[in-house]
């Protein structure tokens, strides 16, 4: 099938590269021409694991790229990949979205035959059909129902098993309006959908690879699935936060929330996913998606008092880690070692990334921060120029007066500790870490 996608970020660079990768014929429409550049030389424009050798492999023949709308029209299918940023009040800016659906539905004004139009970016309930459908009918002059289609299929990609996600997914949702909708989409997913495919954990699970024997398919309409997506994301942020107060709690009791919650994670009710507490969630998705339900359902006249209380204990999390730093170590002009700075290991995406707050804890107190990470670093140095960053895990340790860790890489497992000035360590991951080597050793919620 030939589809173009529109935008080239983390969704639309890694749906482009998975569906030339199922033997699709695929556009990616791009208005940074770095980005376009980057793709039909054969390179990936972002770390993710996987992608960089898909996008090598189909560059210049089922995969490429443009600055062109005009190349929409030797497609079947569009897939809308676009940001919606978070406003200041939590919301969505849908400022980019309304561009690309016009530029979009003025190139549909000029092509023969049918085509469907799929919204994968994380929308709020109605913008699909009261946003976006409006605009295509304005600019092409064709009627949705009438040679235009119009559906929704939410992604569910984590960042660092992105490539994976969507070629071995849960489950795969369509929400249309039309029977012929269903059955493109039906025909687009079918390699996935009909292999049997084993999924791997989530690093954040602390439990075992589970084998999925089959993908779910989940057809619906079009605000279902749009609110899919920030249902399931909005569960996941709320355990998470429960895991943490349950680990808060633990940790005045004196007692091991690890070992309390692998405990309650046997109970299938509950399973043994999302159950490390720690340092809390952050990311593109969890943070923007639950604050967007929460004004989204403000806006409808509803107060979600317990989304509000996610957010709020999330929020906390890297102050209550600094705090443990500072009842061992005097912070003003303390050589502080930041150890991971991406949001979690495996991607070198920053945003609303947990160890940023601890840098602005920490800097706030005097501290005098080194960081290091071993991808991110060039994504935080913008916004922190004034901090030290370090090209090694030990290089940030040498003459430490302490350490905390943010991120849990798996090269921070295992490391010596003896070239601080003082071994005082408040871990806020669990790495693996051998305790009586060192003076002091914190967990955050152990």
């Amino acid at each position: 099938m030939n589809v173009s996608i529109i935008g080239s970020g983390y969704v639309g660079t890694t749906v482009a590269a998975c569906l030339a990768d199922l033997g699709h014929d695929v556009v990616n429409v791009e208005i940074d021409e770095e980005i376009v550049e980057t793709i039909n030389a054969g390179e990936a424009p972002i770390h993710e694991s996987g992608l960089a050798e898909r996008i090598a492999d189909h560059a210049g023949t089922r995969l490429r790229a443009t600055t062109e709308y005009d190349a929409v029209r030797e497609t079947d299918v569009t897939f809308l990949c676009l940001p919606t940023p978070q406003t200041d009040d939590g919301g969505l800016d849908l400022a980019i979205m309304e561009a690309g659906s016009e530029s979009l539905g003025r190139a549909l004004a000029e092509k023969d035959g049918d085509h469907l139009v799929v919204v994968k970016s994380t929308v709020l309930p109605g913008t699909t059909e009261d946003v976006v459908g409006p605009i295509l009918e304005a600019e092409s002059g064709t009627e949705i129902g009438d040679g235009l289609e119009l559906a929704m299929n939410p992604e569910f990609l984590r960042m660092g098993t992105a490539v994976q996600d969507f070629l071995e997914p849960d489950k795969v949702v369509f929400g249309t309006a039309s029977d012929g909708a269903a059955t493109t989409l039906r025909e687009l997913y079918a390699p996935i959908l009909d292999r049997e495919a084993q999924r791997a954990s989530n690093n954040t699970s602390g439990g075992e690879p589970r084998a999925r024997e089959e993908t779910d398919l989940v057809e619906t309409d079009i605000r279902e699935a749009e609110l899919i997506k920030y249902a399931n994301n909005a569960f996941l942020a709320s355990k998470v936060s429960l895991v943490n107060e349950l680990g808060n709690i633990a940790r005045e009791y004196d007692a091991d929330a690890y070992e309390v919650l692998e405990a309650v994670g046997l109970d299938d009710r509950i399973s043994e996913r999302f159950m490390r507490s720690g340092l809390g969630w952050g990311g593109s998705c969890f943070p923007k998606d639950v604050n967007a339900l929460r004004a989204g359902a403000r806006e409808q006249g509803y107060d979600p008092d317990l989304l509000d209380a996610v957010v709020a204990v999330n929020d906390e999390q890297p102050r209550r880690l600094v705090d443990l730093l500072a009842d061992h170590v005097s912070l003003d002009g303390a050589r502080i070692a930041v150890l991971g700075l991406s949001f979690k290991p495996g991607t070198d995406d920053i945003r609303k990334s947990r160890a940023l707050d601890v840098i602005e804890y920490l800097t706030e107190r005097g501290a005098d921060v080194v960081a290091y990470d071993p991808v991110a670093i060039e994504n935080v140095r913008p916004d922190y120029p004034d901090i030290e960053y370090a090209d090694s895990v030990e290089s940030a340790l040498a003459g430490a007066d302490g350490a905390v860790v943010a991120t849990d890489w798996p090269e921070f497992d295992d490391v010596s500790f003896e070239d601080m000035t003082c071994s005082v360590v408040v871990d806020g991951r669990r790495i693996d870490v051998d305790k009586d080597a060192l003076h002091v050793y914190e967990g955050l919620t152990w």
